[in-house]
């Protein structure tokens, strides 16, 4: 029987073990409880907190599998301080394979909550006091939402010297800079103090071995740096790309989109990017980029209402891994 609790206390566990919890949250309208499962390794040492949290959008699932290839190869004893992970924060969302809370909002856009507000919002307070409070950092896990793909990607404050480090240490294709002040988990961990990333690890409602493996190995190395455990860096054989600032690309009519470059190109200005066609087949319009960078995102659905993504594009600046900020 997997134990029910409604507060976490991570110091009342004994060290060197690891406990599966539900933690209750909030009730449903049949007056029936809602729990988050909960995965914490107590190290038999002391040591820093690192938290994982995964699916705050139900329909992004490779995180879970991050978690639990974590806590397979994990073992307690050689562990120094503790790891909190919530492979599935969004319980609703994830029942009813959506990308939001039941009520339809965004809990990655509400973050932190209120404690006396409407459904999500209590659900994500209620988060922030009773799960993130525990945490010393922070990985967040996503991936794309329906219709779209992505890169392996972080975003992290690059000015941060915590968050700098934590983005170097994952060793993605892309390290885009942003300081998160837009309602998410990220932002909530940064305003308490808490170093946080957020991962994108692949595509929505599938597992994806190889980036699932990604995803691992850089929380492995967040826990090698952290010195929580003893292993060396994994190095990828290839550089990260940084980008300063990024934007999506939108259609302003509807009809059949194509994207034409693949995740990771780079393209050129003023470069042929999409074209939307009507459903006999005619062009409409084309569209080119706006400016030279590289694809983070893209659109996979072809079938475009106004106002739909095209790309997401990352633009590009000289700087490497070396030169941003370094830790504390």
């Amino acid at each position: 029987m997997i134990p029910i609790i409604e507060r976490l206390d991570p110091k009342g566990m004994m060290r060197g073990t690891i406990a599966h919890l539900k933690l209750s949250l909030v009730g449903d309208a049949r007056g029936e409880r809602i729990y988050i499962p909960l995965l914490v390794a107590r190290g038999a040492h002391p040591g820093p907190t690192l938290g994982l949290t995964a699916a705050i959008h139900g329909n992004e699932l490779n995180g879970l599998r991050v978690i639990h290839r974590l806590f397979e190869e994990l073992n307690p004893q050689d562990l120094r301080g503790d790891i909190i992970a919530a492979p599935i924060v969004n319980v609703p969302g994830f029942l009813q394979s959506t990308r939001a809370f039941n009520d339809g909002q965004d809990l990655n856009r509400i973050m932190p909550g209120r404690p006396n507000g409407n459904s999500a919002e209590v659900y994500a307070y209620r988060f922030i006091e009773r799960v993130l409070s525990r945490f010393d950092y922070l990985v967040d896990l996503h991936t794309a939402s329906f219709g779209r793909i992505n890169s392996l990607y972080v975003r992290a404050d690059l000015d941060h010297p915590e968050t700098s480090w934590m983005a170097r240490a994952q060793h993605p294709q892309i390290i885009l800079h942003n300081t998160g002040s837009d309602g998410t988990l990220r932002s909530a961990a940064m305003d308490r103090g808490i170093p946080a990333i957020t991962v994108e690890v692949g595509n929505p409602m599938r597992f994806q071995r190889e980036l699932i493996r990604y995803g691992f190995v850089g929380v492995a190395n967040i826990l090698a740096r952290l010195k929580m455990v003893d292993l060396e860096e994994a190095l990828p054989s290839f550089e990260p790309v940084i980008c300063r600032r990024s934007s999506w690309m939108y259609t302003d009519l509807g009809g059949l989109l194509q994207v034409y470059p693949e995740l990771c190109d780079r393209v050129e200005a003023g470069a042929i990017i999409a074209r939307v066609s009507d459903v006999y087949g005619q062009a409409l319009k084309t569209y080119r980029a706006p400016e030279a960078g590289i694809v983070i995102g893209k659109s996979t659905n072809p079938a475009s209402q106004t106002g739909s993504r095209i790309i997401h594009l990352g633009v590009v600046t000289e700087e490497s891994v070396e030169d941003l900020a370094e830790p504390l």
